[in-house]
């Protein structure tokens, strides 16, 4: 499948690594990058991301075959509300948003109902630095996409974006959208933020500067991904609220037992949930 005019609205990690990807399989023959920040679309142009910059949104999406949304997810229903005006018949829409029950009601407030050529969408996918300079061709290789389309996403729209994805290398599923929700607030959305809530306890204590001094390859593997984007965590997790917060009190609970075992000297407790911990990391993981 080729692509002859690809919009991409928002021009960081995600997007830029997205059309680096697609242009190495040479299977796109003009990309074309919008940001609010010209500066960003300068960075984009030099390192070869895009091929046209484009700061007026009306003018990016003239002529589009597929456009892909990827702005924060907080930023989505605006994003739409502006390009709903100009896009034409036939182009295709797609996100890259990590959650997909807002997205989807964002589009249908947005647009009015949910469009036939939209198919919203998740790559599984990313690393803890952002904006276009992070942007890589083989950030999808060997990863996981999420499709979820509508009821009303025409089946060719969908073949599309699957296709345009697995010219990526990732490798494409589908899911329902609350399904994605509640998965992803256990994998991915509630390790970020217990890792964020670690970094910033151990920030606020008086000996900080001590304990980060001799903080160790553990510490570093497990806070990594407090380094992400905090805005784009931000809109996540309100997003995503009501499965995070499922997550969060049953974590909560665990966290409690956990807490009570180590007051009361329960060596057996402890034990018994390191040896679950390894075993069931090890099975997914290793």
């Amino acid at each position: 499948m080729n692509i002859d005019r690809l919009v991409i609205l928002g021009v960081g990690l995600i997007g830029g690594s997205l059309a680096l990807a697609l242009k190495r399989a040479a299977v796109v023959t003009h990309v074309v990058g919008w940001s609010r920040r010209e500066q960003t679309l300068l960075k984009a142009l030099e390192l070869g991301v895009i091929d046209q910059a484009e700061t007026e949104i009306s003018k990016a999406v003239q002529g589009a075959d597929l456009v892909v949304a990827a702005v924060p997810v907080g930023a989505m229903e605006a994003l739409f509300k502006r390009i709903a005006p100009h896009l034409e018949e036939q182009t295709i829409i797609t996100d890259a948003g990590s959650t997909k029950g807002s997205v989807v009601e964002a589009a249908r407030r947005a647009f009015g109902k949910l469009p036939s050529c939209f198919v919203p969408g998740h790559p599984i996918a990313g690393v803890e630095q952002s904006g276009v300079e992070a942007a890589f061709a083989d950030l999808y290789r060997g990863r996981r996409v999420i499709l979820t389309p509508t009821p009303e996403s025409d089946y060719t729209a969908v073949a599309r974006v699957r296709a345009m994805w697995e010219q990526c290398g990732a490798k494409v599923m589908e899911m329902d959208v609350a399904h994605h929700d509640e998965v992803l607030a256990a994998t991915s959305h509630l390790p970020h933020l217990l890792a964020y809530s670690l970094v910033d306890t151990l920030a606020r204590m008086d000996e900080s500067e001590e304990i980060f001094q001799f903080a160790a390859g553990g510490f570093r593997d497990f806070t990594r991904i407090a380094s992400s984007d905090p805005q784009m965590w931000h809109d996540i997790c309100l997003a995503n609220r009501d499965a995070l917060l499922v997550m969060l009190e049953r974590f909560s609970g665990d966290l409690t037992q956990l807490t009570e075992a180590v007051r009361n000297g329960d060596g057996e407790y402890l034990k018994q949930a390191f040896l679950r911990a390894k075993q069931a990391r090890d099975r997914f993981c290793g």
